[in-house]
């Protein structure tokens, strides 16, 4: 295992670490649900640089979105000169090269190309290419990851419980005050006051139930606000185009967050 302070920076708020690396040492998939902008992606980053150690091609991330088809994922046929050669897909790479494959927003893609992943989640791991008859067996080292957001999913977009239940699941939410203030201030490099103040916007916007406002603002948005501030933007500027406008076009939502901020910044 890599020193932990060497791999990308993640705060762990509960047992998410350790659930994580027994599941990989196991051979179990993951599933990862929270809201957006929570640290689903850097989570995943941290710990493919903690078990795997440093390289590009130790984590394959696919963003998945409704025209992402099982060929783009497993490969196709190329034309190379007089010659059609097959060219393997990122799931198919990091299953013959023992990578993570993190398929990020799962729920977005089509259910054909989730139903794909379906063999590599049991005891068989493996995944068939149809179009060269070929099964792949997962490499030893390979870990599969699908993460979504429960919050934004529709009837129509939700993970089937046939898929659901073959991944061990974590769950995510926002950090505490505490811990949120910790990493907007190490992420932006904004005074701690600063970083503490950004934290309570953050939680008091996520209280915005009675305006019909589910999703709240992400971390990652907190932290964009932190960035403005350390380069010369005014803090309610920097917070206006990194909160404000940037969470909703409803102008009852703009107005409520605009009254927050306008009490907790200077």
């Amino acid at each position: 295992m890599q020193q932990e302070h060497d791999a990308p920076y993640y705060l762990p708020l509960k047992d998410e670490v350790e659930i994580f690396s027994a599941a990989f040492d196991a051979s179990l998939p993951l599933l990862l649900k929270g809201p957006t902008g929570c640290g689903k992606t850097r989570f995943v980053e941290h710990m493919a640089w903690r078990l795997k150690g440093p390289g590009d091609d130790q984590l394959v991330t696919i963003a998945c979105h409704e025209d992402l088809t099982a060929t783009d994922l497993v490969g196709r046929y190329l034309l190379q000169g007089d010659e059609t050669i097959w060219s393997d897909g990122p799931l198919t790479r990091a299953v013959r090269t023992g990578a993570i494959c993190y398929l990020d927003e799962i729920v977005e893609a089509r259910k054909d190309t989730t139903v794909l992943i379906h063999s590599l989640t049991d005891h068989r791991r493996i995944l068939p290419i149809d179009k060269t008859g070929e099964l792949v067996h997962a490499d030893e080292n390979f870990s599969l990851v699908i993460s979504y957001n429960p919050g934004y999913q529709s009837v129509l977009k939700d993970l089937k419980p046939s898929t659901r239940q073959r991944f061990v699941s974590i769950e995510f939410d926002y950090p505490t005050l505490e811990r949120e203030t910790e990493i907007i201030v190490h992420e932006s490099g904004v005074e701690p006051s600063v970083g503490e103040r950004l934290a309570v916007i953050g939680e008091r916007v996520r209280n915005l139930r009675e305006h019909g406002f589910e999703e709240g603002v992400s971390t990652r948005l907190l932290i964009y606000t932190g960035n403005l501030i350390t380069r010369g933007i005014d803090p309610r500027r920097a917070a206006e185009t990194s909160i404000t406008t940037a969470i909703s076009d409803d102008a009852q939502v703009q107005q409520a967050v605009r009254d927050i901020i306008d009490v907790i910044l200077p």
